[in-house]
């Protein structure tokens, strides 16, 4: 079996799992047992979401998980399926593209798996993750990416965007620790009844120190540099218009979101796209 047909296999069990997945997830609206409080092992009092799939997540992570959902079933699949077209015809973009949006894939559902209130889904969530994860692998390792600043434009504005994701890296990595370093004797209200942060461990483990490395590989126009970049920027800009629409709904919710994240995303969700934009248009030779 070559790996073309093992590659798009694995898109396409991404395709129609993410699609059940979500789907469910945002129109399952039936209620359960409604809103209730809950203690937590910290003595905190937290309200459950009580209806649909995420009944038993608290209101502040069910209406950022539904949130999600619709982002992956009006963005990330689409996206997919495109950049899959794409990359079957060999375009440079394509192919990017698609490793890109199955990052974004990996992040979501490995925060799915290892965060979201045990539910039916259990199972799928860890077939997305393991997919994923794989599909991921498969297409990063493209021979294609080995020399792939000799695709982009002499005038492609690399220190820009180098210096973009640098600034990136250090600012969600500021936040992140000023939430965490502050709860380090007694665990914060924000933690709601989970156990530990999934979202911040991940970003701090991995999205920090990849921004950071592609920032100033970008600048040293190395290579790698631009594949780094080209996938931070791609990822970045479908996670982070996944968690503008989690602010949008858990404002809606009543849930207190603290100003700096309403500014700081939203504002990295529209640069994104502008760079994304950018980094697209400055691939010249689009055939591998």
């Amino acid at each position: 079996m070559s790996k073309k047909i093992i590659n798009n296999s694995l898109v396409i069990l991404i395709i129609v799992l993410s699609l059940f997945a979500s789907a469910y997830g945002f129109f399952s609206n039936d209620v359960v047992y409604g809103n209730r409080e809950v203690k937590t092992i910290n003595g905190d009092t937290v309200l459950l979401y009580g209806k649909g799939l995420y009944y038993n997540d608290s209101v502040s992570y069910a209406s950022q998980a539904r949130a999600q959902d619709i982002i992956t079933l009006i963005v990330g699949i689409p996206l997919l399926i495109v950049s899959l077209y794409f990359s079957n015809k060999n375009s440079i973009r394509g192919k990017l593209l698609l490793t890109g949006t199955i990052g974004y894939f990996l992040y979501s559902y490995t925060s799915y798996t290892f965060l979201v209130t045990y539910n039916k889904f259990f199972l799928i969530y860890t077939a997305l993750m393991s997919l994923s994860f794989f599909c991921f692998i498969i297409n990063f390792s493209s021979p294609e990416f080995k020399d792939l600043k000799k695709y982009f434009k002499q005038n492609f504005p690399k220190k820009y965007i180098g210096i973009f994701l640098f600034i990136i890296g250090i600012i969600i990595c500021s936040m992140w620790l000023g939430l965490i370093i502050p709860s380090i004797k007694k665990a914060p209200v924000v933690l709601d009844h989970y156990t530990t942060f999934v979202i911040q461990a991940m970003d701090l483990g991995f999205i920090v120190p990849v921004s950071i490395l592609s920032g100033v590989l970008l600048i040293k126009n190395k290579s790698l540099g631009y594949l780094l970049a080209s996938l931070v920027i791609i990822k970045g800009t479908t996670l982070l218009l996944a968690v503008t629409m989690m602010i949008i709904f858990m404002i809606s919710t009543g849930v207190n979101v603290p100003m700096q994240e309403i500014i700081v995303f939203p504002l990295f969700a529209i640069l994104c796209i502008l760079n994304l934009f950018i980094l697209l248009k400055s691939i010249v030779n689009t055939k591998a």
